[in-house]
């Protein structure tokens, strides 16, 4: 890609939001990343951005580049997803032949099991996407993981969607272990990310068969997402426990956080039991312990 920095921005936006179809704070979030790469080697560089310049780039200039956002007062988690979003960036401007460095992301200081944070939830959705090797792919697995952290689903739950769940509305009828089904509502976001995917799946999405489906067309294996997932925190510096069932237990532990009461969360999750329900208040009080203990001047 031989435009200069601007024309390369434009074409880096239009990728995501036509190519990728990303939401349009996924866009937002990567174009300004884009966007500060370019800035920051006009001067350190002391030329134009080119596509050529781009291609050029080496660990030694992504070093740097995550310096300078270090000074800028950005953490851990922000510095791993800006370098996420510059990956992707460098190998949209790289095409087919793109070698982007190889550059070791910051860790996040790991702790006592706790729920994914929103924008940490967001983040390894976008990233998995991102580094699909297909914009339907990108999308599909963008759809399950916001599924999973905005409805509760469990991960077999989900790749036992069947196409019959088509047109979507405010609810999904999910069935779960012992072939119990329930009703949980759907966002409007899971719900665009869903249409999103289906609209872009290159095979049918029949009534009897799978919603999320493999590359080769057969079901999607949940072994596959929870690879992919795998991938991505190892990428943005996020705790080994990340797992796709973690998205779920945050959708449970905001909820009570908000104000859900336990009966309530007992039936969007699909608990048999309210004992299975209750450890959620034990891992609520101890993060607002935590935050307790950051925040009190005597703590």
């Amino acid at each position: 890609m031989s435009y200069n920095g601007p024309a390369i921005i434009e074409h880096w936006r239009a990728h995501l939001a036509l190519d990728r179809r990303r939401s349009t704070h996924t866009v937002r979030a990567y174009v300004a990343t884009a966007e500060r790469l370019i800035a920051f080697l006009e001067e350190h560089r002391g030329e134009p951005v080119t596509g050529t310049l781009l291609a050029a780039l080496d660990q030694a200039d992504l070093r740097a580049f995550l310096t300078r956002r270090r000074l800028d007062g950005i953490g851990n988690l922000s510095a791993a997803r800006e370098l996420s979003a510059v990956r992707g960036f460098l190998t949209f401007t790289g095409g087919e032949n793109a070698r982007v460095p190889q550059l070791k992301g910051p860790r996040v200081k790991r702790g006592l099991p706790r729920p994914v944070s929103p924008d940490e939830a967001v983040a390894l959705a976008g990233d998995i996407a991102e580094t699909a090797r297909e914009g339907w792919i990108g999308a599909r697995d963008w759809a399950v993981l916001l599924l999973l952290y905005g409805a509760g689903l469990r991960i077999g739950e989900a790749m036992g969607l069947n196409g019959d769940v088509l047109p979507l509305g405010d609810t999904l009828r999910v069935t779960g272990k012992r072939n119990k089904t329930r009703v949980v509502p759907l966002l409007p976001q899971v719900r665009a990310a869903i249409e999103a995917y289906v609209d872009q799946c290159p095979w049918p999405t029949a009534r009897e068969e799978p919603l999320f489906r493999g590359a080769r067309g057969g079901p999607l294996s949940a072994a596959l997402i929870r690879r992919a997932v795998q991938g991505a925190r190892g990428r943005l510096g996020l705790s080994e426990r990340t797992t796709p069932h973690a998205l779920r237990h945050s959708f449970a532990t905001h909820l009570l956080a908000r104000g859900a009461d336990l009966r309530s969360l007992q039936e969007l999750l699909g608990h048999a039991s309210l004992s299975s329900t209750q450890v959620y208040t034990q891992v609520d009080a101890a993060h607002l312990l935590d935050i307790y203990r950051n925040a009190h001047p005597r703590a």
